[in-house]
């Protein structure tokens, strides 16, 4: 008995694991930031070998904190200078930016009209005109870029396109106020809208062309004066044309039109009642 009781006391401790428990999502964080590193790996090699040395500065100066990015620009002052990481072929860019409070030669702030410069002094010197420079006169007839030459009165009376024979000014009759009278006089207002057109048709030398327009007429009129009128009203505004002096050889041709091409989709309408002023392209 002696002997058992020396025995020494052995204590066996069992360590208890109660499963592998979670061990959360960190590596998922890490394997996304690592994907997310790789695409943009890949991406930066395929700009690299897919753009020029030009697109890819244009990319550096994008990111470039020190370069503002406008949102109103023309002539490529964004991204890529204006080009595409698609194109093989870099065009030409002609405009002034909108965005550029000094705009430079170096980023195509010249307003090239596409015309070489030699062309484009021969065209001035024989006061003949282009698209662009059609354009600019509509531009100068209603001051699209600032303040109207027209009253707003006269405003009501006039339209201007670019067609093919060239930009067409076009006054027309309204409800409450006509441009020719009963008796075949010009109005005041006819009168004053001529005053005023006529300076700008002068920095040019182009011939001009009238076409005469009027509404139909009832079918019960017993007797239809519709070319006879049309007719009289181009005539009219040749004798305001020229009566000014510099204007009197530039008449190529005056045409009275009756109802045959009306204005409004309701032939008898006032609108209709219309004079076509032809500033003919070169």
């Amino acid at each position: 008995m002696s002997a058992q009781s020396n025995a020494p006391i052995l204590i066996k401790r069992k360590k208890v694991v109660s499963g592998d428990g979670h061990h959360g999502g960190a590596w998922k964080v890490a394997y996304a930031d690592f994907v997310t590193a790789m695409m943009a790996f890949f991406m930066l090699m395929w700009l690299l070998g897919a753009t020029t040395e030009k697109q890819r500065k244009g990319i550096a100066d994008y990111f470039n904190p020190t370069i503002p990015v406008v949102r109103a620009s023309g002539g490529g002052q964004g991204a890529f200078g204006g080009d595409s990481v698609y194109s093989e072929n870099t065009l030409a860019q002609n405009g002034t930016g909108a965005g550029l409070a000094r705009p430079t030669e170096a980023r195509q702030a010249r307003g090239d009209s596409g015309t070489s410069p030699a062309e484009a002094n021969d065209a001035s010197e024989n006061g003949l005109v282009s698209e662009d420079a059609l354009k600019d006169i509509e531009r100068r007839l209603l001051a699209a870029a600032g303040e109207s030459m027209f009253s707003e009165l006269l405003r009501r009376h006039v339209v201007t396109r670019i067609s093919d024979e060239g930009l067409v000014v076009e006054l027309f009759d309204t409800d409450d106020t006509i441009l020719v009278d009963d008796q075949g006089r010009a109005t005041p207002q006819l009168r004053s809208l001529m005053s005023q057109i006529l300076p700008v048709f002068a920095v040019v030398t182009n011939q001009i062309a009238i076409k005469g327009h009027v509404r139909a007429q009832p079918l019960v009129v017993r007797e239809n004066r519709s070319w006879e009128r049309s007719t009289q009203r181009a005539d009219i505004v040749r004798g305001l044309i020229e009566a000014e002096p510099s204007f009197a050889a530039r008449v190529q041709r005056v045409s009275g039109l009756a109802d045959r091409i009306p204005a409004a989709s309701d032939p008898m309408s006032v609108r209709n009642d219309r004079i076509e002023i032809v500033l003919l392209r070169n």
